[in-house]
């Protein structure tokens, strides 16, 4: 007898993080089989039917709405998956939390920090279960990282340095707006690589190294006007195609982070560094089942840095996969993230990051375009509340 409790899901949106995202539910119990709650792909949103009916067919859900309203106001619906653009990300989780619903949302949690405060506080006055879908703390090696850091291998800590550089908007004839490019369009989007990449190196950040107090920034838009999707017509360009800034971390250590559309040859490469007073660690999502490591407390002859192909049973998360020496992928840091959030279901904890933690990575990100704006130093007004 299936005594194990459904948490039925109602997917909104149906692009790519509304597949990898479902990807997630459809392999939490063939992985994860002793957990108490089990996802039920109960209903996907699209704003066309015959995309959501496509969706529905391809992935297993049981019915389509074309109104992510209805999807909430629905009684046989738990959990509320948002997995579109960011300019609609608060007024569906506000809903959301006001009917009761779980809610997992993407990143960033909003565009700005008035949106997410306010999401905040629906949910925190809702008492729902939230988490948002930072998922490179789910990589295996990224959470090695954290544990390393927390274990205090590396003694008080210098610096940390991130970059996350993709080259897909060269193009100055790709529009904005619409379905594939509403990332270039700042009514949709809040911020360009500010929010879409930098909000990651932000959130990994202070997870592994604390709270950023302070930040300077530059950015730049490279193609000033594009073509609007909606009108047509050639409109100002709005978001920031790069960015590079520099900060404080609340345990003195100092900060570099920089992100870019615009490097050629790089479709996502997303590196961090940290480096302390015995030892450094540092990633790379290219290589991402592997951490390298240099520990100044070696002997001398064989000093230099390792690298830990992060694939043992005693690693985070990859005991539940396959054999040691073999890898995993990107997706799976979702999967490890629905594992997670399912977990907290059955132990009353939160699933981080929450709405509360991602609202201070959108201060991050907004002191970032404030300071570039205005060329000079902003406070970020963070309050970490993790424990790293």
């Amino acid at each position: 007898m299936n005594t194990k409790k459904q948490i039925r899901i109602g997917l909104i949106g149906t692009g790519l993080m509304g597949r990898i995202h479902t990807n997630g539910y459809k392999r939490l119990s063939d992985f994860f089989p002793e957990y108490e709650y089990v996802p039920v792909l109960q209903a996907c949103c699209s704003r066309k039917a015959e995309r959501a009916q496509a969706f529905a067919d391809q992935w297993g859900y049981k019915s389509i709405e074309t109104d992510w309203r209805k999807i909430i106001a629905r009684d046989d619906i738990d959990a509320v998956d948002i997995c579109t653009p960011n300019d609609s990300h608060a007024e569906i989780a506000i809903a959301a939390a006001k009917a009761g619903k779980m809610i997992l949302c993407e990143k960033p949690l909003a565009r700005t920090v008035a949106e997410a405060e306010e999401m905040v506080k629906a949910v925190e006055a809702s008492g729902v279960k939230n988490t948002v879908w930072y998922n490179y703390r789910r990589v295996p090696a990224v959470t090695l990282a954290k544990n390393i850091v927390a274990s205090g291998k590396l003694g008080k800590i210098f610096h940390y340095r991130a970059n996350f550089l993709q080259d897909w908007t060269i193009n100055p004839e790709l529009p904005q707006g619409g379905d594939g490019l509403w990332r270039l369009d700042v009514d949709a989007a809040g911020s360009g690589v500010t929010g879409d990449l930098l909000a990651h190196c932000i959130d990994t950040a202070m997870w592994l190294n604390g709270g950023i107090t302070d930040v300077s920034a530059v950015t730049e838009t490279f193609v000033k006007e594009r073509v609007h999707v909606g009108s047509g017509e050639k409109k100002k360009v709005g978001i920031d195609d790069a960015c590079i800034f520099h900060c404080h971390f609340s345990n003195g250590s100092l900060g570099l982070f920089e992100a870019t559309r615009y490097a050629r040859g790089h479709k996502a490469l997303y590196t961090f560094e940290i480096n302390g007073e015995h030892a450094s660690i540092r990633w790379d999502l290219h290589d991402l089942t592997r951490l390298e490591y240099f520990d100044h407390g070696d002997e001398s002859q064989v000093r230099g840095w390792r690298s830990i192909h992060v694939t043992d049973g005693d690693h985070p998360y990859m005991k539940r996969w396959w054999i040691p020496g073999t890898s995993i992928g990107y997706e799976h840091s979702f999967i490890h993230q629905v594992s997670d959030f399912f977990l907290s279901l059955q132990t009353g904890e939160p699933c981080h990051p929450t709405f509360r933690d991602a609202f201070e990575t959108q201060k991050v990100c907004e002191a970032v375009i404030e300071s570039a704006n205005s060329r000079s130093w902003k406070d970020t007004g963070v309050e970490w509340v993790e424990k790293v």
